[in-house]
This record gives structure tokens, C-alpha cells and sequence, in this order.
């Protein structure tokens, strides 16, 4: 079984907002843009943070804040050095599939 984001999910992160995503969703995503973005440098308006608070507890946002940092680092990262992932493609096993076992 197959788990993840469907193809109808990914398709509506592009206009988010607009979308039928939960608003929870909407929020924490509106998070990322901020973090991820150099327009705006990280900073959060209070009408970000009054909308995180609707879904999320203090440590919650928090821990999002956190993971998206990580994630946006690393993808810079991995894109200042050129790595590319390994030769993966759609319909062959995960590359950790086989340590999985």
C-alpha cells in the first residue's frame, strides 16, 4: 500500500489558498513560504501567527518553524554543491527499500 501525497493534493499546492486543502494546511503552508522565502526574509506578521494559533499550539508552531527550517537548509544545501538524488524514478523501489528489507 502506497502512502503519501495524492496526485490531486500535489496538484493544489500551487494556488493553496484557493484550494480545497484543510485550512490547517493552508496555514502551516503559509508558514513555509515565509521561512523558505527570501522576500521575506523569515519574518512572521501577527496575522500569520494569529492564524497558525487557530490550528496549532505555541509548541506545535514551534516545531513546524523547526522542521522547515531544516528542510530549507538542506535544500539549499544540496542545491549549492549540484547533488542530485539518486538516479530515482517513477515505478522502480525506493532507494531505501532494500534496507528496509
Amino acid at each position: 500500500m502506497r502512502t503519501g501525497l495524492t496526485d490531486d493534493v500535489i496538484a493544489q499546492l500551487a494556488d493553496y489558498e484557493a484550494s480545497e486543502l484543510p485550512e490547517s494546511w493552508k496555514a502551516a503552508l503559509a508558514l513555509c513560504d515565509r521561512l523558505s522565502g527570501d522576500e521575506h526574509k523569515g519574518v512572521i506578521p501577527p496575522s500569520l501567527y494569529e492564524r497558525l494559533t487557530e490550528h496549532f499550539s505555541a509548541q506545535q508552531i514551534l516545531r513546524l518553524g523547526a522542521l522547515l527550517a531544516t528542510a530549507s537548509g538542506w535544500h539549499r544545501m544540496i542545491e549549492a554543491f549540484g547533488i542530485r538524488p539518486d538516479h530515482f524514478a517513477t515505478g522502480e523501489a525506493a532507494p531505501w527499500a532494500a534496507a528496509a528489507g
